[in-house]
C-alpha cells in the first residue's frame, strides 16, 4: 500500500481580510489537486470566532466548506478535526452530517471533541464547564439517529422525543474523537494529561486524534494509557486508528537555519505571535526535509497510524512537496490487527 494513503490534507479555510472569489476558487482547486496527488483525505478544522491567542486569521464554516469540497472530488474523504461539538445542537448537526453523508456517497469522518476557546462557548450561550458532558449527550443522541434509528433521550442539556432524521445513510460516519495531553506549558489551553473522561469518549468511537499540541513523547505515554484502558473495558486497542494532525510549510534546504526562517514567516501568517517560536517547535513541523521526516517518524514510532497536515499557504505546490520529498521517507510497521477501513477507494 503507498504510504500517501496513510496522509491526509486540511482545507486551507482561514481566511486574510481582503480575500475575494479568486479564494473561494482556489480552495476548490486545492481540493481537486489533493484527490488528484492521491491523498486519502480532506479535513477541515472548526473555530468558530477568531482564536487570537493562537491565529492570526478567521476561518469558515467547516460543514458549508466540506460540503462545496465534496462538490468538487470524487474520491477523498472528508473530515472534520475537530468538530467541536458542544456549540451545536445535536438533533440539527446529526442531519447536517447525515446530508454531508449522503451527498459525499459515505465520505465523512466526523472528527468531534470539546474545544477549549472561552469565547466561543460565550457567544453561544454555553458553559465551558458543560463542555465533555454536553458532549457525550450529543453522542449519545447523534450515533443511533445517524444509524437510521427513531431516539427518545431526556438528559440534563438536552431532551427529545421519537425523533428519526432523514435521509437515513446507508453507513454511519467514521467517529474519531479528539483530546489527550498537551504541551506542559503556561500557553497551552488545556491540561497535560490525558482526561479518563476523554478516554471513555474514545472507547466508543472508530479512532483518537491526539492534539497536535502533544509531542510524540506524550502521545506514545497517552497511548499506552489509552490501550490499557480499552483492555480494561473488554476492548482491543487496535480497532483505534490513530490519527494525528500537525502543521507543515515545507522548505528545501538542508540548512536548518534558513528553513526554520522561512518557516515561521509562513506560520505567522496564520499563527498567533503570542506563542513565540519556542513554542511553535515545541509541537510543529520545523526544519529541513530530513528533520520534518524524523519528526514524524518519532510520532509513529509513539503510535500513530494515520497523519493530516495543515498546509500554512493556500498553494498546492507545498502538496507536491510533501508527495515528492516527505511521505515517501517515512515507514509505517505492518499492521497485523483486525481489518479496518483505511482508503477504501483505494484497496
Amino acid at each position: 500500500m503507498s504510504e500517501v494513503v496513510r496522509f491526509g490534507v486540511f482545507l486551507p479555510s482561514y481566511i486574510w481580510e481582503g480575500d475575494g472569489p479568486e479564494r473561494a476558487r482556489g480552495i476548490k482547486e486545492f481540493a481537486r489537486t489533493v484527490e488528484d496527488l492521491g491523498f486519502d483525505s480532506l479535513f477541515i478544522t472548526d473555530h468558530l470566532l477568531a482564536a487570537k491567542r493562537f491565529y492570526s486569521v478567521s476561518f469558515l464554516e467547516p460543514l458549508s466548506a466540506l460540503a462545496v469540497a465534496a462538490g468538487v472530488t470524487q474520491r477523498v474523504r472528508l473530515g472534520t478535526s475537530i468538530l467541536v461539538m458542544p456549540l451545536r445542537n445535536p438533533v440539527l448537526l446529526a442531519k447536517e452530517l447525515a446530508t454531508l453523508q449522503f451527498l459525499s456517497e459515505n465520505r465523512l469522518i466526523l472528527g468531534a471533541g470539546v474545544g477549549w476557546n472561552d469565547a466561543e462557548y460565550k457567544a453561544i450561550g454555553v458553559r465551558k464547564s458543560e463542555r465533555g458532558k454536553r458532549t457525550d449527550e450529543m453522542l449519545d443522541i447523534m450515533l443511533p439517529l445517524l444509524e437510521g434509528e427513531s431516539v427518545t433521550y431526556h438528559g440534563r442539556y438536552y431532551s427529545i422525543d421519537d425523533v428519526f432524521i432523514e435521509p437515513t445513510p446507508s453507513q454511519r460516519p467514521e467517529l474519531w474523537i479528539g483530546g489527550g495531553s498537551q504541551l506542559a506549558d503556561p500557553k497551552s489551553p488545556d491540561l497535560p494529561r490525558f482526561v479518563e473522561s476523554v478516554k471513555a469518549r474514545v472507547l466508543r468511537s472508530d479512532g483518537w486524534i491526539p492534539r497536535p499540541t502533544c509531542p510524540p513523547g506524550d502521545i506514545a505515554r497517552d497511548w499506552v494509557e489509552l490501550q490499557a484502558y480499552y483492555r480494561d473495558h473488554g476492548r482491543d486497542p487496535r480497532t483505534c486508528m490513530v490519527a494525528h494532525e500537525n502543521f507543515l510549510h515545507l522548505v528545501l534546504t538542508d540548512d536548518p537555519v534558513k528553513a526554520r526562517e522561512e518557516q515561521h514567516r509562513a506560520f505567522l501568517k496564520v499563527m498567533s505571535a503570542e506563542r513565540g517560536p519556542r513554542y511553535l517547535e515545541s509541537v510543529y513541523l520545523f526544519g529541513t526535509p530530513d528533520e520534518v521526516i524524523g519528526s514524524i517518524q518519532a510520532r509513529v514510532d509513539a503510535g500513530v497510524e494515520y497523519f493530516v497536515l495543515h498546509t500554512m499557504t493556500p498553494d498546492p505546490a507545498q502538496l507536491r512537496g510533501w508527495v515528492d520529498e516527505i511521505i515517501p521517507n517515512v515507514r509505517f510497521p505492518a499492521f497485523a490487527g483486525p481489518v479496518r477501513r483505511l482508503a477504501p477507494a483505494l484497496r
